[in-house]
């Protein structure tokens, strides 16, 4: 499977948990090993966004998909 299939695939599955609080991830591309992403919802300029980011859907990203080195917010 193809590496940004497998990355929206990883976001697909964390989504849920994002929309329950009125927030939402969308994939914004891959390059060299980083994930670009755009938070919205409650998500953007939430307090929390950077444990949600780094240690929840990196950590699941780094994890899932081994050319993944992390990730980034745009």
């Amino acid at each position: 499977m193809e590496t940004i299939q497998k990355i929206k695939d990883v976001i697909e599955k964390t989504r849920f948990f994002l929309q329950q609080d009125g927030g939402d991830i969308e994939f914004v591309e891959f390059k060299e090993g980083i994930v670009y992403v755009k938070m919205q919802g409650a998500c953007v300029g939430c307090s929390a966004i950077n444990v949600t980011l780094y240690d929840g859907i990196e950590s699941i990203l780094i994890a899932e998909v081994p050319e993944v080195i992390g990730i980034e917010q745009v």
